[in-house]
């Protein structure tokens, strides 16, 4: 809404002249708009739901706009001569005081400040649940690493209480030193790792990290093997803090609605520090309450250590969960595709995040028929299948699919599963295309699976039988094509990100097509 004010007419206004523009007002349905005297006020009809105090409201011309900063919102005021900014419950021009008000505005404003310090704007609903696990978690590993350094101290103390403190000096930078260069070649060798299994290689070295902190703790227990058990647990850390910073970028780019990562790195250093700081009172308050029993204070890490340990890893595990990753994976995208092979529907990344779980090794592959994408073992069961589909091979084509057996360790036992072969210059539609129509081969084989284990565990594939592989192939493949172009649609709609899908170093593996 807009008001044309007349340049040259003088203040106070003390009639009310025809206006010199007029100015077409929307008026909402069962809304009133009353004329008031100018010289009253400039008031309208849209009050944003609340009512300034009386004596602001007499004095001061109310406009249609009101502004929020750091959580407080304001309303721009007209007093005749310029504008005013004064909050919405018109404590600007209040000389009243409510003792239980003033309290309830102290909390309001600490908490406040509080969420500005730790938390970044715009971001996902599911945040908030990932920083309290994350505060809990911090809390209980701080403490952990005050008592294990108390620990390694006490060790030093003990060990070589007759050598020159440059030995001990020397121990720690050795163990330093080791755990640094082994950090490097971790990062090195696992680098794709982080990105296409964030959350298994997260969790599990902060399982690691964990046990490090209790090999640190049994150092007082053994001071002459105080660099062998400090080096071993230093590489431990030193692995899983390499982990967190890997990772870190891509658990705040699922948080992130806009393109806020360095707001989002900075919160979460202010979160780390903030969250430890509590940790150590909690391990200064422990040392305090038991300094006068000196048998109790060594045996307190004992103690508190599976605790401790037990609590950390649980709110690690919640964090993780409150991580949805938009990012696509194959496994991410086959949780995706089987959704919609069963159900009909795209499930969005907090569906997807739910169901994936930490996706710890153990838990894969265990249902008939698992998915995989790499290359061929030319030694397998189904060589002359895999044969047969690289020679039906056309220049159109960027994979195929064939069969394969494996072995699973604990018990072992032979299984088949699907394996998906990509070529050179395979794009992401590709990939989506192979694997659901992967997905459809298995629903097929789910439905009729008495019969086609029977066909595929025979010592010989014959005719008949590559004839019905064939036609199941075919048939699924069309039902992938016809489901592609509304199911990227969808996809896209949800909020998962189509531009890349990130492989593992084995499901990198391409073919070249030879046309000969």
């Amino acid at each position: 809404m807009q008001s044309f004010l007349h340049p040259h007419l003088p203040y106070p206004w003390t009639t009310i002249q025809e206006p010199q523009f007029k100015t077409q007002i929307f008026i909402p349905p069962k809304t009133c708009l009353r004329i008031r005297t100018i010289a009253t006020s400039l008031r309208t009809s849209i009050d944003y739901g609340y009512e300034p105090e009386e004596s602001v409201s007499k004095e001061l011309g109310r406009l249609p706009v009101a502004i929020q900063s750091s959580g407080c919102v304001s309303r721009y005021l007209w007093d005749g001569d310029s504008l005013q900014l004064v909050g919405v419950d018109g404590g600007s021009s209040s000389f009243s005081f409510d003792f239980q008000d003033g309290i309830r505005n102290l909390g309001r404003g600490c908490s406040l400040a509080i969420r500005n310090l730790l938390i970044p704007k715009k971001v996902s609903q599911n945040y908030m649940e990932y920083v309290k696990w994350k505060c809990l978690h911090r809390i209980f590993s701080s403490a952990l690493q005050v008592l294990a350094t108390q620990a390694m101290f006490r060790a030093i103390g003990i060990g070589y209480s007759r050598s020159l403190p440059s030995a001990a000096a020397l121990n720690w930078v050795l163990k330093d030193g080791l755990g640094r260069l082994s950090r490097c070649i971790y990062t090195a060798s696992l680098a794709s790792t982080f990105d296409t299994n964030l959350k298994r290689v997260r969790f599990s070295t902060s399982v690691l990290f964990t046990l490090g902190i209790g090999v640190e703790l049994l150092t007082p227990l053994f001071p002459k093997y105080f660099l062998l058990l400090a080096s071993i647990a230093n590489i431990a850390k030193q692995i899983s803090l390499a982990c967190v910073l890997a990772t870190g970028s891509a658990v705040h780019r699922s948080f992130a609605l806009a393109d806020n990562l360095g707001e989002f790195s900075a919160k979460s250093q202010i979160q780390t520090v903030c969250f430890d700081n509590l940790g150590l009172l909690l391990a200064a308050f422990l040392n305090v309450l038991f300094k006068n029993n000196q048998r109790l204070q060594a045996g307190l890490p004992f103690i508190v250590y599976p605790i401790f340990s037990g609590i950390d890893l649980f709110g690690i595990y919640q964090e993780l969960k409150h991580v949805h990753l938009q990012t696509l994976t194959k496994d991410r995208l086959e949780v995706i595709l089987n959704t919609w092979v069963e159900l009909g529907y795209v499930p969005s990344p907090a569906e997807v995040s739910k169901l994936e779980g930490i996706d710890l090794p153990w838990s894969k592959g265990k249902g008939p028929w698992p998915i995989r994408i790499g290359s061929l073992n030319p030694k397998d069961h189904f060589s002359k299948l895999s044969m047969m589909a690289m020679q039906s091979l056309s220049s159109a084509e960027y994979y195929f699919i064939s069969m394969e057996i494996f072995y699973t360790r604990m018990p072992k036992r032979m299984h088949q599963r699907i394996i998906i072969c990509l070529r050179e210059g395979a794009t992401t539609g590709n990939v989506i295309m192979g694997l659901l129509q992967a997905c459809y081969i298995r629903k097929a084989l789910h439905l009729n699976k008495s019969k086609w284990q029977k066909i595929l565990e025979a010592s010989d594939l014959s005719d008949s039988v590559l004839h019905e592989w064939f036609k199941l192939l075919e048939e699924c493949k069309v039902r992938a094509r016809d489901d592609l172009c509304i199911l990227n649609e969808q996809m896209l709609g949800m909020g998962w990100t189509m531009k890349n899908i990130l492989l593992s170093t084995r499901e990198q593996n391409r073919y070249s097509f030879i046309d000969d």
